[in-house]
């Protein structure tokens, strides 16, 4: 079987805290999968347990020239996608790792799935949702609002969306 690169890209929201069931998930359907974290995002992960599992560092700044640089990704999830991140994503804004990698994926075509992740007063911000059209228009797959939220419960997470939109880039 042939392996596939993912970039996992993770923002800072509640579900970044079960992050290790969609590696898993995504290992499951042979990809090998690289985290990439927002700054805030690394403290909701246990960091080095990614490293273990994934078998490679958890990436959440840019490198000096002399660090082992990330393997060439296939595909790239953002999950879960925060008001923050999409918005400033869409502006073009690259200050951080991982929008500068988003950024640059939109300049390479990559193919893209999107989970965002937003409470009901940011996803009802006119930005939001005009910065979800654009990302759509740039052919980027994006889930509904919060598809990964199982019910009310704030600590159970179905990834099911993401790992289902990927097996179909």
């Amino acid at each position: 079987m042939t392996t596939q690169v993912l970039h996992l890209v993770v923002c800072a929201a509640p579900p970044a805290q079960a992050v290790d069931e969609l590696v898993g998930l995504l290992q499951n359907k042979n990809w090998t999968v690289c985290v990439i974290a927002t700054p805030r995002a690394t403290g909701w992960m246990d960091i080095e347990a990614l490293a273990r599992q994934t078998g490679n560092p958890v990436r959440d700044e840019y490198q000096g020239p002399d660090s082992e640089s990330l393997p060439r990704a296939d595909a790239i999830a953002v999950a879960p996608a925060t008001f923050n991140t999409v918005n400033k994503w869409v502006a073009g804004i690259s200050d951080t790792f991982a929008l500068g990698l988003l950024n640059e994926a939109i300049g390479l075509r990559l193919p893209i799935v999107v989970a965002p992740y937003a409470k009901a007063s940011l996803a009802a911000h006119p930005a939001y949702a005009r910065s979800l059209q654009t990302l759509g228009e740039w052919g980027v797959t994006v889930l509904p609002n919060e598809v990964i939220r199982v019910g009310a419960a704030r600590d159970v997470f179905g990834w099911g969306p993401v790992v289902d939109a990927l097996d179909r880039v």
